[in-house]
């Protein structure tokens, strides 16, 4: 449930509520707007009726959260989440861009990457240290020299830096070099990772699993609040479904239908959603004008030659095209593409 608290509630009485809800068995979560006082009365069951908040001190009105998950809802949070890691801002009328390539490879690589990316107008650096893949066979990343690359990437031009952490025990050391922490689609569901990234200092960007419903990927998402983080992107990386033509099938209804459901903004990933370069500007563009509050792609100095995922990595020259191309959509739309500073 939500106790609104009146205009003129005190200090004293917003206590006295949040102890009220403890001593219910219920978990407390205060949000403190610049008008009104919002507590949360969060529980696996009702086990207070209405009426026994209601008539707390200070108390405006009472009211349930009907959506299953209830830290993600805009029924707790009317207005939209704006996200800051460093040099990334995601929403607010920022669009944030991240982007690089799928796996860290070596030094040179990530560094001029990098470097061309934020020349393009990109916002925060990606590129994977701990990769899952498919095949044990597969590349699996540098792991911590691949973390140190991205480092020395992040010294050398200023961006944040989002990376994959794949194990509650590496959520630790991912950030000590990370900005944001990316929970991948094969993770969406790994509930004890959802929730040491929730006890971390770092926002999160979660990426919605190929085969979950948008309800699944918001209660993925309640894990993460409810262990205490409040800064947790959703990233829409499209769904399995039975079209061949594409890796995957990118809906962008997801960013309207997501945004009236959630205060969490929401990125979008044309690279995984598309599955070939060709496709990726279009439907980078084409998200941006769905409303998406940020964009991932994935680029490659030189995509042919790439560890992991080039069939579908732009290189520097396609990267620039599509800022700014993407640049007039956002400012038809009366948005900013990049950083708001």
């Amino acid at each position: 449930m939500i106790v609104v608290m009146k205009h003129s509630a005190t200090d004293q009485d917003i206590d006295a509520m949040i102890k009220h809800v403890e001593s219910l068995g219920l978990k407390p979560v205060v949000l403190r707007g610049t008008e009104r006082t919002v507590i949360a009365a969060i529980g696996e069951e009702r086990v207070a009726g209405i009426g026994q908040l209601e008539s707390g001190p200070g108390v405006d009105e009472v009211l349930p959260i009907l959506a299953p998950y209830k830290l993600a809802s805009r029924e707790l949070k009317p207005e939209p989440t704006v996200i800051r890691a460093g040099s990334l801002t995601v929403g607010g009328g920022v669009i944030g861009v991240i982007a690089g390539p799928c796996s860290v490879e070596n030094e040179e690589q990530i560094v001029a990457t990098a470097r061309a990316v934020k020349a393009a107008g990109a916002t925060a650096l990606r590129g994977g240290a701990f990769k899952p893949r498919t095949s044990p066979y597969s590349f699996q990343g540098l792991k911590e020299i691949g973390l140190k690359h991205l480092a020395t990437a992040r010294d050398e031009s200023g961006l944040a830096i989002v990376t994959e952490v794949i194990a509650p025990d590496d959520v630790e050391l991912v950030s000590e070099y990370a900005n944001v922490l990316q929970i991948g689609a094969r993770n969406m569901q790994n509930y004890r990772l959802l929730e040491a990234a929730g006890a971390s200092h770092r926002p999160v960007l979660l990426k919605r699993g190929p085969s979950a419903t948008v309800d699944e990927w918001l209660l993925a998402a309640e894990y993460i609040l409810d262990a205490g983080n409040p800064n947790v992107m959703l990233c829409e990386r499209g769904i399995r479904t039975f079209e061949s033509h594409t890796r995957f099938t990118l809906p962008l209804a997801s960013a309207p239908y997501v945004q009236a459901k959630t205060h969490l903004p929401i990125v979008m990933d044309p690279s995984h959603g598309t599955g070939h370069t060709h496709l990726v500007p279009a439907m980078a563009r084409a998200s941006i004008a769905a409303g998406a509050d940020g964009i991932i792609v994935e680029v490659h100095p030189n995509p042919d030659k790439a560890m992991s995922d080039g069939y579908q990595s732009l290189n520097f020259a396609q990267f620039e095209q599509m800022m700014h191309d993407c640049a007039r959509i956002a400012h038809a739309m009366d948005r900013e593409l990049g950083s708001s500073e």
